[in-house]
């Protein structure tokens, strides 16, 4: 089992999972042909995908969505209420369109979505189990809430949001209200959210983070990684959690121990 995350940020948002012979795409959010080079430097081909999970209509999860699920025929899943605001859905071939509305299975990887705080219809996480691992994305939420910590659980790998450090958005070039969005209920968890989530939820002997959806302007791969394991190793479960920062244009990849 592979996690290739072939680009995380607000420029856009694709994660790639590998789970034996099925390959499960999260969010589409950069263009098609990115999608499609990104999967083949790691050995895959666009049309192979069995199925593509949207998380939210946000500009970033969804801008190669049209083209890359009706170029190659694949089954979208998504929320009821994400569908009727989907600008592309009637260009998506009604046979591509798929509802998950608690839970699915896809050729032997059971998935359930769960809710997330964001300013979005109705935005969603997935877990994916396969065999007897447990793999979850969670990005694009603002607090931290049961429904969350739940999902979390005894996650073998994670894909998690670590959007921003709150003195450069504090101090960096967004407008007031962009910065209120950011650090508000419905925005996105800063690094140190991140990190204090971490140390809350139950693991396994050695749970895989990948730091996802790191803002341009408000943080750096360095600063997160460094900012989440300062706070692991004040609570004693460095050991526990291993750390990867994502990019926005370049891939980072996890086998799933």
């Amino acid at each position: 089992m592979h996690i290739h995350v072939l680009a995380s940020g607000s420029t856009g948002n694709a994660v790639l999972f590998s789970l034996g012979d099925n390959l499960i795409l999260i969010d589409a959010g950069v263009s098609a042909r990115r999608i499609e080079r990104g999967m083949a430097a790691v050995g895959y081909r666009a049309g192979d995908l069995n199925a593509i999970l949207v998380t939210h209509e946000h500009q970033d999860h969804i801008a190669g969505l049209e083209v890359l699920a009706r170029r190659h025929c694949i089954p979208v899943y998504t929320r009821p209420k994400t569908w009727k605001v989907l600008a592309c859905r009637d260009k998506i071939p009604p046979a591509c369109v798929k509802e998950i509305d608690g839970e699915v299975n896809i050729k032997g990887v059971h998935i359930e979505a769960f809710p997330l705080p964001h300013d979005a219809v109705d935005p969603v996480g997935f877990c994916l189990y396969h065999r007897n691992k447990k793999v979850v994305l969670a990005t694009d939420l603002g607090t931290i809430t049961e429904p969350v910590e739940g999902a979390l659980a005894m996650a073998d790998a994670l894909v998690l949001e670590s959007n921003h450090d709150p003195e450069m958005l504090a101090n960096g070039p967004y407008p007031a209200f962009l910065k209120k969005r950011i650090k508000g209920a419905y925005g996105h968890l800063s690094n140190q959210q991140a990190a204090l989530l971490l140390t809350r939820i139950p693991r396994p002997p050695v749970m895989q983070v990948l730091l996802a959806h790191l803002s341009q302007q408000n943080n750096t791969p360095r600063l997160a990684r460094e900012t989440v394991g300062e706070i692991l190793a004040n609570k004693g479960v460095e050991r526990e959690i291993k750390l990867y920062p994502t990019h926005p244009d370049t891939t980072s990849s996890v086998a799933v121990l």
